[in-house]
């Protein structure tokens, strides 16, 4: 990228060293779809190259980059391995960005120096019958002298039974009350779970196979208190601080899908040049030009949100919430049409798992539902733009009506 893009050399450096080791995560990718393992070996190897905790500030031993930064890291190596850009994207948003923002000394600590070993953090939020209402979770955390003890169960924990750091998100009950919701920070130390941290199973997915999702239980899990992420504003409005680390989450899964479109779109580019049919490159058939024209101009107006919210990062890390859910509904959705259209270049050789559009194609699918539905982040995109919170509910929703029809906002019909 030149001057015109916003980067600085140091940025366009990091991008081209990622763009060189991305190389060789795009020769494994195939193998890491198939076998559905995690690829240690290229984890390593970012790990070397210092991708994972990129953005983990100098004080705690790690560079100091920004999420602009991780940003440039992520996409490089989605194109060629959607499964290794989320790895990059929890190894330096989402729960290491909680931590690093409102962690003790200590937790810092902690934190910092599991990721720059190379782990990728997991958090811990989703239930089974909690996924976009997160308020509604059923998972509890009750004081018991200096520890917390943690029931109940969670679903679709990226990297569980891989990730060694954990921030669990469980309803706080002290003296017998409900207090808010809070943050509890679990280490897997590498010779086993810790003592009522149990891995029930791995959900099997349609894509990102080299990531496991799983399903997590609690049985009466033991943390101490000092061990508790306390964001300032107490139990109630604590949690809604650390929930902003979900906007960074955000701003990489985007990013994540706009690596593998791009990836997707390159290899079309390249087919509808090589191949011919009517005595000529299919790319010369003005349908199919179209199609690229189309998908060119997406990703770069994905890139283009994608960016101003990585850029948009306040004091405490994380994006502008706005900012962050507009650039993660249209990239997730973007992606979805890109990778589509590019597995039609390739026509039913792209429909062969021998060819990476198929697995474009399928990685692609989760990004409209992970880390935030589109439709529950276009409430999120209403309620900004309105300055006003939207009802979730059909009743709440008659009852807004109601209000506004008495105070002559609405016709009465």
């Amino acid at each position: 990228m030149s001057a015109a893009d916003g980067l600085t050399k140091e940025q366009a450096a990091l991008r081209d060293r990622a763009r060189e080791l991305a190389k060789d995560a795009a020769a494994q990718a195939a193998e890491t779809d198939r076998s559905g393992q995690y690829p240690w070996p290229m984890v390593r190897r970012m790990t070397e190259a210092g991708f994972m905790g990129l953005t983990i500030p100098r004080e705690w031993g790690g560079p100091g980059g920004s999420v602009m930064d991780a940003v440039l890291v992520v996409e490089e190596f989605s194109k060629a391995c959607a499964v290794c850009g989320r790895i990059a994207v929890e190894a330096n948003m989402g729960a290491v960005g909680a931590i690093m923002a409102y962690g003790t000394e200590a937790q810092r600590k902690l934190a910092a120096g599991i990721v720059l070993s190379g782990d990728k953090p997991a958090i811990c939020i989703t239930e089974p019958e909690a996924g976009s209402a997160a308020t509604e979770m059923a998972t509890t955390a009750v004081k018991r002298g200096d520890r917390w003890i943690i029931n109940g169960s969670k679903t679709w924990i990226t990297g569980g039974g891989v990730s060694r750091l954990h921030l669990i998100f469980a309803r706080v009950v002290e003296d017998g009350e409900f207090k808010g919701i809070g943050g509890f920070i679990v280490v897997r130390n590498g010779e086993g779970d810790p003592a009522g941290l149990v891995v029930k199973r791995r959900i099997p997915s349609l894509g990102l196979c080299g990531m496991p999702e799983a399903e997590l239980e609690f049985h009466d899990l033991a943390v101490a208190d000092d061990m508790v992420l306390r964001a300032p504003g107490g139990w109630q409005r604590g949690f809604g601080r650390l929930i902003d680390a979900y906007n960074g989450q955000r701003v990489g899964a985007a990013t994540v899908a706009l690596g593998l479109a791009a990836g997707a779109h390159d290899h079309a580019l390249a087919r509808a040049g090589d191949r011919r049919q009517f005595g000529r490159p299919i790319a010369e058939f003005q349908g199919l030009g179209w199609m690229l024209a189309d998908m060119s101009i997406e990703l770069e107006a994905a890139r283009a949100l994608i960016h101003r919210a990585a850029r948009s990062a306040g004091p405490a890390g994380f994006p502008d919430r706005l900012a962050a859910a507009q650039a993660k509904v249209f990239a997730s959705e973007m992606a979805i049409r890109v990778t589509n259209s590019a597995l039609q270049v390739w026509g039913a050789a792209g429909y062969s798992k021998d060819n990476p559009m198929e697995r474009y194609l399928r990685d692609a699918r989760m990004f409209a539902i992970a880390g935030g539905t589109a439709q529950v982040l276009r409430n999120q995109v209403a309620e900004q733009i309105l300055g006003r919170k939207l009802p979730q509910t059909r009743d709440g929703w008659l009852k807004l009506i109601a209000q506004e029809q008495s105070a002559g906002k609405l016709a009465a019909d």
